[in-house]
This record gives C-alpha cells, structure tokens and sequence, in this order.
C-alpha cells in the first residue's frame, strides 16, 4: 500500500503534540513491510524524519493561507503524481476534493468545546475546515474514545466512519539532559522542589486555576512552577495574576524549550500538573508517566482515559481539588513512589508500533469501502 502523509502543517518545535505524532507515526509506518511512504513536505522540514520518498511542496506553515492551501490545493496534487492509493492528513484538516482516496486523523474539537484555545483567523478556518474534513475524508482516526463521541455529538459523524488509535510515549533511556544547576540558574529556578506542567498557554488549559492553587499553599510549602511553551496572548494573563497573588518569583513561564532541557526538567520534578479542561489525547500526561514522574492530572474528556489509575485525577475548575493533588504528591511519599511505578506500567501499553497498527488498519477500511 503506497500512502502519502501530509505533513504541510509541520513548523517545527511550534506545534507542540501533533509534530510528536507525525514524526513517531511516521517512523512506525517507515518500518512496516506493508507500506510504502511518500512525505509530502512543506518548505520547513528539518531532520528527523524516515527515510522515505519526499514531495516538495511550496508551503510555509506560518503562513496560515499557505497552510490552507497546502491542505486544500497542493497536498492532494502532490499524493496523486506521487501515485499514492491513500492520503493520510494528520493534523484535524484535509482537502475537500481530489483523487486520492483520503483519511483524516481528528484530534479534537477545541475549535468548538474550548472556542478561546484558536485566536483570530485559525479559530474561524478551524470552524470549516475541520467539519469538512470530517464530511469529506473516507474513514477518520482520533486519538481516543471520548474524540469519537464528540464527533458523533457535535458534528453529526457516525461513530462507525472513526477509528481510534491512542497515541504513546517513546523514552530513550539515555536520553541527554541538561544538569540540575544549569537549569536552575538559566530560569532562575532557586532551590524550591520543582512542579512541571507542560501545556500551551491559551486558556482551556486552566494555568490561572493551577496558578491559584500554587498561591493557596504554604509560602513555606510552595514549588516553582514551570510552564513552558511557545508564547500566546493568553501568557500576559498569566503573569498578572502570579504578581496579584504575589507569587510571581514561584512561577516560571519560559518559551518552549529542547530536548535536553525539557529532559531536566522531568528529572527535576517532584509531579507533573497537567489541568487542562479539554484534550484529545493529552500526550504529556503519557510521557510524564512514562519518565516515572508522577501525574495529577484533569478526570475529563479523554485524560481519564490516559490516566487510567496512574494519576490523581481532579475536577479542574476546583482551585481547591488542584491545591490538594498538588500537595499531596509534595508530602506523600509512598504515593509518589506508587504513582512512579503505575506511571511507567500503564505507559509501557501505549507503543506508536501499535498506533501505526491501528493506522494502517483504518487504511484499509478506508480502500475497501470504495
């Protein structure tokens, strides 16, 4: 089976979950004897990529009428020179017309559950294109079971058009990270037990409730919280309320970091916080698990899921229920310990082997119901 995947939307280290599930689903796909991949590359991809057959395509993600038109217009010129039996787009949009038969992978529904998580002109794209592609595609692929059902129920799909392939976790175990002291100098971290929570900065994630609960502890009790992530208009908010609280020397709000400093960070951590109302998947919950870091996290949409019982799970519009997860894995050792474990457990089931399974399984639902 010869399939394109369109990767038009790829900005590298700007795009946070759907780069990782490209490029690790990618690479599983590369390694399967049953498929041969064709890339369909936009302006911007750097390495790190499969070996694989590669079209060029005249995008730049950052420009968000390119990226339009990449979906629209050019991916599926390029899947049909290519010769391509399926198109595989990956990032919630695809074309409305072409040749090639084409599956859509949908991660969510943000655009219309958590409407303030898309600014501007992305949020209205997001309000067609991602319909039309749920309407157009011949089968779907969603990260988890609670996606399917909020297509069923907001879009009108049937559940029988979604397949469900969750995605995973890959650790290296030796995997380079930067030393304690350098990061906590760089950031200007000080010598408080550290909470991470790796998020995007834009509101569904519920940083200003995290936020309160950090103020609600003991000042004597109190981590530094670190927040990294690309920049929005949302992140001023933030540090408003940190300084109102006055809080604002405990929290840290950085750019998106590498690798190797993100590696440290988990290494730091006393927990992983991840609050967000609304997820389609919730990746870092998994690779906090899968780094023995144990994880309190949001009980809704499909973070349960996830989680399953290797997590604290809390209501996240309780600022109370936030404070109490957080500092119970501050002060509860044997709970930290147990979380550690059940953490790499429950990670260890989630592979991107098994998801280029579930993928290709989907592919050929999709060509046999032509």
């Amino acid at each position: 089976m010869r399939v394109a995947l369109n990767l038009s939307f790829v900005a590298p280290g700007e795009i946070g979950g759907m780069e990782v599930y490209a490029r690790e689903l990618a690479r599983a796909l590369a390694a399967r004897s049953d498929i041969e991949l064709v890339l369909l590359v936009n302006r911007l991809i750097d390495e790190g990529w499969p070996e694989a057959e590669r079209v060029a395509m005249p995008v730049d993600p950052r420009r968000r009428i390119e990226w339009v038109l990449g979906d629209q217009v050019h991916a599926p010129r390029a899947a049909a020179h290519a010769g391509a039996d399926l198109m595989h787009s990956l990032a919630s949009t695809g074309p409305a017309t072409g040749r090639v038969p084409r599956v859509t992978t949908i991660h969510d529904l943000n655009y219309k559950l958590v409407p303030e998580t898309h600014f501007g002109v992305r949020g209205l794209g997001m309000r067609v294109l991602v319909p039309l592609a749920a309407r157009r595609s011949r089968r779907l692929i969603v990260d988890a079971e609670s996606t399917r059902e909020d297509l069923h129920t907001h879009l009108g799909t049937p559940r029988e058009k979604v397949d469900v392939a969750p995605l995973a976790a890959r650790v290296a175990p030796d995997a380079a990270a930067t030393p304690e002291d350098e990061l906590r100098a760089r950031l200007d971290l000080g010598a408080r037990p550290l909470v991470l929570s790796l998020s995007a900065k834009r509101p569904h994630k519920t940083l200003p409730r995290l936020i309160r609960a950090l103020g609600s502890l003991e000042p004597e009790r109190r981590p530094v919280l670190v927040v990294p992530g690309y920049p929005t208009p949302h992140e001023r908010e933030l540090r408003e309320l940190a300084a109102e609280l006055g809080i604002a020397e405990h929290v840290r709000l950085p750019a998106w970091l590498g690798e190797a400093d993100l590696e440290g960070l988990y290494r730091m951590a006393v927990c992983v916080v991840f609050p967000s109302l609304y997820e389609g998947f919730g990746l870092p919950v998994l690779e906090a698990m899968a780094r023995g870091v144990p994880v309190a996290c949001s009980s809704g949409s499909s973070l349960r899921e996830v989680a399953g019982d290797a997590a604290l799970l809390f209501d996240p519009e309780d600022v109370d229920a936030i404070r109490s997860a957080m500092e119970r894995l501050l002060t509860d050792g044997a709970l930290a310990d147990r979380l550690r474990v059940a953490g790499r457990e429950r990670a260890a089931g989630f592979t991107w082997e098994r998801t280029a399974e579930l993928t290709v399984a989907s592919y050929r639902r999709a060509l046999a119901s032509a």
